[in-house]
Order: C-alpha cells, then structure tokens, then sequence
C-alpha cells in the first residue's frame, strides 16, 4: 500500500523530478531574470495550471475538452471583478457620471451596479467564486454530456462551441463584463499595489506555490484507487461500466477538478498581468492549452509545466520574428509530437534518461510501476465480475 507521502511525491522519481522544477522555477529564474522577463515567466506558469487539468482529464481520463480556456476565464473573470470593484471607489471615479461603479458600466449608461457584482466586493466571497462557479458550469456541461455518453471528438467539438459562445456572450455584454477590452486598469487588492516589483516578486511566489500544490493535489488522485479506475475508464471504458460502476460519475467529477484547477490558474493570471479579457476564453486559447500538455507529455504533470513554459517562450520569440506564422508553427508543432513524440518531453527524459547510470534503476522501477498499474486495470472488470 501506498504512503501518502509516495502519492504525493510520486516516488524517487516523482522526488526528483519535483526538486528540478522547484529549483528551476523558485531559484535559478528568479536569480537569473529581470522582473520583466520573471513576471512573464509567473504568466506562462499560469497557463500551466490548465496544462495540469488537462493531463488529469486528457491524458488520464480520455476525455479531451478544447474549451479549457473557458474554465481559465471565468477564474480570471471572478477575480478581475473583484480588482475592478476596489479600484472603482467613488473618490478615484467622480469624474464619471455614476461614481462608484466601474467606468466601462459607465460608459454604457449603467446608473447602477449590477445585482451580480454586489458579492465580488468580498475577498472571501470571490475566492470561493474561483473555485465554485467555474466547477458549477463544469458540473452542469459534464452532467448534460456524459450521462448521455457523449464522448470522443463528439465532446471535443462540443466543449470548443461552449467556449466559443461564452466569449461571443462576454463580448456581447458589454455594459456589464467590459467587452471586447475585457476588464482592465487593475490596480490594488485590499490596498496592496500590485504593479509594483515587491508585489510582482510575491505574486510569481504564490503562484508557483498555488501551482506545486496543484501537482500534489493531482498526484494524489492518480495514485488513488480512483485514479487506477480513472486509466482503466480510459483503456476499458465498457468493462469498467459493466463491473456496476457509473462511468458517467467518475468523467463528470475529473471534469469539475480540471476545471478548479484552470480557474486557480485564471486568477492568478488576473493578478500577474493586471486585466482579463475574452480573448482568453475562446477557441484558440483552448487548443493553445492542449498543445502545452501534449508537447510537455499528456501523461506527465511535471512534463506538463516543462512544455507550457517551452511552448510559451516559443511563442514569444517567433510571433516577435514572425507574427503573422505563429498560428501555423504552433498547428505544425502539435502534428509533429503526435506523430514523432506522442509521449511529448517526458517521454524523450525517459528514453535518455536511461543512458544515465543514477537514473536507470528509478527509471526502470517507474516502468514497472506502470506496468503492474495497467495489469490492476484490466483485473478490475475480472475480479467484480466473478463477484458478480
């Protein structure tokens, strides 16, 4: 049986792997970068958190959603809000017709805060909204979807129409989410100013803090019975239904967990960059997030982080040389690691990871690990059906 402390870590490997990235992301970029460059590295990490859901839900679940991005807006969204309230006190907007509500409500002839917002005046209340309103919609599009056993591309394509009609709402609704320039001019957060380089530095922080949590929180579940039920959904979708248990229950639940885990990601964003708008909600952020976790390996949480930030920092460069071929390199980047790389970056640390001599022992009880793992799999459906 296993230890908390071997679910939570993973193993010697798991060990390992965790101390790389911690002393990369916590020491060597923050001694190494201006606070530019390490506030953009706290934004792609960000995006990481949705790199994770989806190695929860995509890689261990088989269940590929292209509208993640969604989950990662309403997060940012909640937050904003919040931001947005404090900044609009009546003393800093009495320029406005309507002091005290926020100037793009204003512009819009609102007279009057909407009922909705009212809440997101609390702290408390918006924290509980990052994780409770995105796992909501999540909840109700799961239960919708799965208890009718849509699946496959079907969910995929259905997951990409939501996005898409969530950020035509977001843009539509001008007078009350701010439009097409989303929710901008953020400033403090209970008066602490959050432009400032200190609160950049606490922010980048907190935010890998928030996303290691995030990867234990994850490795806890993947090591749990539930998750070796979750990989044999995956393989034996049929068998597992057949043994008497509701597979409906288990997708729908991995679905409201990725979407947590998407919307922590989405505040944290708010918080770093200082705005949130619908263009992260769409379709092609969406499918952004999926070719994160595909390039850092859609079964590995660590690779997950690894291929965000790769990917990201690709995509900086190359939209500065060549703005207008970005979209086509990040498409061809994500056909090239199906076809040639499908277990993605943590697949190549694996293969040479071999080569080296410390390394080849955990490597190979990993292997092992994974072995016995998929043989418990397929004796689930045998051992409840002779129960049966």
């Amino acid at each position: 049986m296993k230890t908390l402390s071997d679910k939570l870590l993973g193993g010697k490997q798991g060990v390992l792997g965790l101390a790389l990235l911690a002393l990369l992301i916590l020491v060597i970029l923050p001694l190494g970068l201006d606070i530019f460059r390490l506030n953009l590295v706290g934004k792609y990490l960000t995006y990481a958190f949705v790199a994770l859901s989806l190695v929860l839900l995509w890689g261990n679940g088989g269940i590929l959603s292209l509208g993640q991005g969604m989950f990662f807006g309403l997060g940012g969204y909640c937050m904003a809000m919040f931001l947005k309230l404090e900044a609009s006190d009546p003393i800093s907007t009495k320029i406005q017709t309507t002091p005290g509500i926020p100037d793009f409500m204003d512009w819009n002839q609102l007279t009057a805060l909407p009922w909705f917002w009212e809440p997101f005046k609390s702290l408390p209340f918006t924290i509980l909204a990052i994780l409770i309103v995105p796992t909501i919609f999540a909840y109700i599009i799961g239960f919708a979807m799965f208890k009718r056993r849509v699946g496959g591309v079907y969910f995929a394509i259905i997951t990409q129409a939501i996005a898409l009609i969530l950020s035509i709402l977001i843009v539509g609704q001008q007078g009350y989410t701010g439009g097409v320039n989303g929710i901008t001019d953020l400033k403090t957060m209970l008066g602490w100013d959050i432009r400032t380089d200190s609160a950049k530095y606490i922010l980048y922080y907190v935010n890998a803090i928030l996303l290691f949590g995030c990867i234990f929180l994850s490795r806890y579940i993947l090591t749990s019975k539930f998750g070796m039920l979750l990989l044999a959904m995956r393989d034996k979708e049929e068998r597992v239904r057949f043994s008497g248990y509701d597979v409906s229950d288990f997708k729908i639940f991995t679905f409201c967990v990725a979407a947590m885990i998407s919307a922590i990601g989405g505040a944290m964003f708010t918080l770093q960059v200082g705005f949130m708008s619908p263009s992260f909600v769409g379709i092609v952020p969406s499918i952004e997030m999926v070719i994160f976790a595909a390039v850092g390996g859609r079964m590995s949480l660590i690779g997950a982080v690894y291929g965000t930030l790769l990917v990201n920092y690709g995509k900086t460069v190359f939209s500065e040389t060549y703005p207008e071929l970005w979209l086509f390199l990040m498409g061809g980047l994500f056909i090239a690691v199906v076809m040639f790389f499908p277990d993605g970056l943590a697949g190549i640390y694996q293969k040479h990871a071999r080569k080296i001599p410390f390394l080849k022992r955990w490597v190979a009880e990993e292997k092992q690990k994974q072995t016995d793992a998929h043989a418990s799999h397929g004796k689930v459906g045998t051992k409840l059906g002779a129960e049966a």
